[in-house]
Order: C-alpha cells, then structure tokens, then sequence
C-alpha cells in the first residue's frame, strides 16, 4: 500500500516515470531491510542503512536517492517533519567526456544505415537527450525556422533548440508522407525505437572508427555544448538550449573548453 500511495502521489506531483519506477524501488529496499513502517525508522537506524550501503560501494548518486525517497516518503505520505541531520553524500565532479569535431564528422561519416546517420547527427547538432531524440514526432520540427519544440521534456518543460541546416533534407526526407502525430524515427517493425538500439548505434560506431575515449550518447550533446561555447555563443543561450534549470549546470562546459588552458605551451 505503501508504494501504491507513494506513486499516486508521485503522479499528481508531475514526476516522471523514471523518477517514479527509481522511488518506488528504493522504497520498496528500504522497508524489505527495516520490515517497519518507514515513519518509525530512527535516524540513527537511517544512518546505519545508509552505512552499509556506502560500504558496499554504492555510488553517491544511489546514496543520495535512497535519502531523497525516504524524506519524500516521510513529509509527503505520512505528512511529518523530517530533521534527521545528515548530508547527503558528495558526488565526484567529473568532466564530461566531449568528441572533437574532427571525431563527430567520422563518426556520422561512418554510419551507412541513412536513419541511423540522421538520428546521430540531430542528437548532436541540436543538444538533444536519447530519449528526446526518439520520442521526437514531426510535430516538433519546423523545418522553415530550423528550431525544434520539445515538450515535456526533462523536468516537465517544454524548450526550443535549433536545428543544423545541414540535415535539413534528410529529416525532410524522414518525415514526408507521415502525420503530424508520427515519430521521426521508427524503427523496423514501426513504433519507436529504443533506448538501448539508440545507444548501440552510437557505440557500435565508435568502435567502428576506433575512438577510444569512453564516450556515451549523451557525449554528443555535451559536445553540442562545448562546441557552441568554443564559437563564441553566451553561456546563458546554450543554457536555454540545452533546457537547464541552472547556469551552473552549463557551466561545467566552460572547463572543457577553456582556451586559456589550452593555449599554455608545456615547458618540457
């Protein structure tokens, strides 16, 4: 009953199905360990899971979702304060892993499938997300102002990004003859394509042209948005392009790209 509340409210809350299937299993592991209501879990006992946890290495990313279910579950199903005094856990700043320009040209080059070729080549040249790039429908797409709208995206909003002129046939090509209701890509039986066949394009061609860096399909839209920061585009457009909520998320790119940096000479 508990996880049926917790996603029922979830729900009205806007929340994503990811987010609510991501919850729900946390939820469902933290009262399998306790076998107690969760609201009569003391924060010493919280602490002691969360210990555990941590020493079985897992990542500070699950730490810190197994704290935000908890408090969730407490202030929005049994509507209690909770002031259990504990961080949630510091995860590592990482640098995105960003591809060239020289590198995306052979990736996409290397791509004989057309559909696959166009799918990469949007991902990248308008910053989209794999699940974005998949549910994208021909509604979305104005090929006159070269922009796309895509709606209810992550977070709940809605967001304009442009599109590279250079495609523009192809995705005039991939859309002719179907409604406005229609994905862009389907795959082969129809319906959409998945998540995992989308990534698989994307690593079977990076393994095709031999690059080694450990590259991920979001890597094109990280490297979208360093490549616009390395044009000379401001900081707080890419933001809006890329849909984030704060600047400090877009910033992370400024330390990819630094020319600064870049231009210091080794003195070996």
């Amino acid at each position: 009953m508990l996880i049926d509340r917790l996603q029922q409210e979830m729900k009205i809350a806007g929340f994503s199905p990811r987010s609510i299937k991501s919850y729900s299993i946390c939820a469902q592991k933290i009262y399998s360990h306790f076998q107690k209501p969760l609201n009569q879990i003391s924060e010493d006992e919280f602490k002691s899971f969360l210990a555990k946890l941590a020493n079985k290495n897992y990542s500070p990313y699950t730490l810190n979702l197994y704290h935000a279910t908890f408090k969730y579950i407490i202030r929005n199903i049994y509507k209690k304060p909770l002031d259990f005094r504990f961080p949630y856990a510091k995860r590592p700043k990482k640098l995105p892993v960003v591809l060239s320009r020289k590198e995306i040209t052979i990736l996409i080059s290397s791509l004989n499938n057309s559909k696959h070729k166009t799918l990469i080549a949007l991902a990248y040249g308008a910053g989209l997300r794999v699940s974005e790039v998949i549910n994208l429908k021909v509604r979305d797409i104005d090929l006159e102002e070269l922009t796309i709208h895509l709606k209810q995206s992550k977070g709940a909003k809605d967001r304009i990004t442009i599109m590279p002129v250079k495609i523009k046939t192809d995705i005039q090509n991939l859309i002719t003859g179907k409604k406005a209701g229609d994905l862009v890509f389907e795959s082969e039986r129809g319906g959409k394509i998945t998540t995992r066949t989308a990534q698989k394009v994307f690593s079977n061609a990076l393994k095709k042209v031999g690059i080694k860096k450990p590259a991920t399909f979001h890597s094109l839209r990280h490297s979208f948005a360093t490549h616009l920061l390395e044009n000379g585009v401001d900081v707080r457009y890419v933001q809006e392009l890329l849909g984030h909520a704060n600047i400090r998320t877009t910033q992370v790119y400024t330390k990819v790209t630094n020319p600064k940096l870049k231009n210091i000479k080794s003195p070996l």
